[in-house]
């Protein structure tokens, strides 16, 4: 079945929107890398990286069914990054700009009755959900330590070792 032109719109413009978050993610891990602080910057590679899957995902549903994809134009907004804090709140901020694309991107396939977009969309849903726990997870703990360099040494070690689990699992 041949997705609507809307949908169809609407999905390519989410294709654009995860290699941007992708791009996100590659820039902030350049800061963190930058504030010495390795496993942290290891986490954002791997989101960036996650991104890049999502974008296929949605490519790969568009072109199983006959559609074109098209990337349109990828700004990457200024981020000062000053600390770990501001990494991560950049990322929820984004991650909550997503969620909201997401959610349009359902509304959209529901308005066009679109039944077979729903199981990707549904699942891209769900993983907007994880990805905005999982930021502000990290968020809190390090607001709990606070400016203390041992608190936020053992953040970072804590992401690099989920990093390296998750290499270890490919």
């Amino acid at each position: 079945m041949k997705i609507p032109d809307k949908l169809l719109e609407t999905m390519n413009a989410q294709v654009t929107a995860e290699h941007q978050a992708a791009l996100i993610y590659t820039q902030l891990a350049y800061s963190l890398d930058g504030l010495s602080f390795p496993g942290m910057s290891g986490w954002m590679y791997a989101q960036a990286e996650e991104e890049r899957k999502h974008a296929k995902m949605i490519a790969d549903h568009i072109l199983a069914r006959g559609g074109d994809v098209e990337l349109g134009t990828i700004e990457i907004p200024a981020m000062a990054v000053k600390s770990p804090l501001d990494a991560f709140n950049y990322s929820l901020e984004h991650e909550q700009k997503v969620s909201e694309m997401i959610r349009n991107l359902a509304r959209v396939a529901d308005e066009v009755g679109d039944l077979d977009s729903r199981s990707l969309v549904n699942w891209f849903l769900s993983e907007q959900i994880e990805e905005e726990d999982n930021v502000s997870e990290i968020i809190e703990q390090i607001k709990l330590v606070g400016e203390d360099g041992s608190g936020l040494l053992r953040i970072d070690s804590d992401l690099g070792a989920r990093n390296t689990q998750a290499e270890q699992t490919r």
